[in-house]
């Protein structure tokens, strides 16, 4: 059994943990996405959330616990991941890959909503181009993003950028805010 390359993992994985834990600036910035998604929910906004790869499965999942449930029984809430194939499949064969997330952000975002886009580089075209759609329609942009936050970073209206210098690491963090921040939202809109 490979303990060693185990250990290895776990440890990186606790450090990126550790290193969000002692950023009073993360912690204070997932404490403002809470508050957008307390306000955009209670006034009758919705959020849309994409990303590519890995990214958009987490993408998927975060939406699931919203329009399913979480820890509580309680009204589904809209949350929206554009990862719709048909969607996908036809927007990058007819206009090209970059656009795909943006068409579905201009179909369907509203002013007042939220755009949350997930990347661990911070530098795919079609993020990029569905945070100018979503700045357009005057939705809100949180990114989740990783390695400095790349060209998406000045974009968003809030930026958090995981510690990590690989995919997964950078994934696995942003996961776990995506549930923090599902937990904490969750329990505001209950009435704290």
């Amino acid at each position: 059994m490979p303990k060693g390359q185990i250990d290895v993992a776990l440890t990186e994985a606790r450090r990126c943990v550790d290193s969000v834990l002692n950023s009073r600036d993360l912690l204070d910035l997932l404490g403002q996405v809470a508050i957008q998604l307390v306000n955009t929910f209670q006034t009758g906004g919705k959020v849309l959330i994409a990303g590519n790869g890995g990214s958009l499965a987490d993408a998927m999942h975060f939406a699931e616990e919203w329009t399913g449930r979480f820890r509580t029984d309680r009204r589904p809430y809209p949350v929206i991941a554009l990862s719709d194939p048909t969607h996908l499949t036809c927007v990058a064969n007819d206009y090209g890959f970059e656009h795909v997330f943006s068409r579905m952000v201009t179909a369907l975002a509203r002013p007042g909503d939220i755009v949350i886009l997930l990347s661990t580089s911070g530098n795919s075209r079609n993020l990029l181009l569905a945070a100018e759609a979503a700045h357009d329609i005057g939705a809100q942009v949180v990114g989740f993003l990783g390695r400095g936050g790349g060209q998406l970073a000045p974009m968003c209206d809030l930026a958090f950028i995981a510690p990590g210098e690989t995919a997964d690491r950078i994934q696995e963090i942003h996961m776990l805010c995506l549930h923090i921040l599902t937990e904490v939202t969750e329990s505001e809109l209950a009435g704290g």
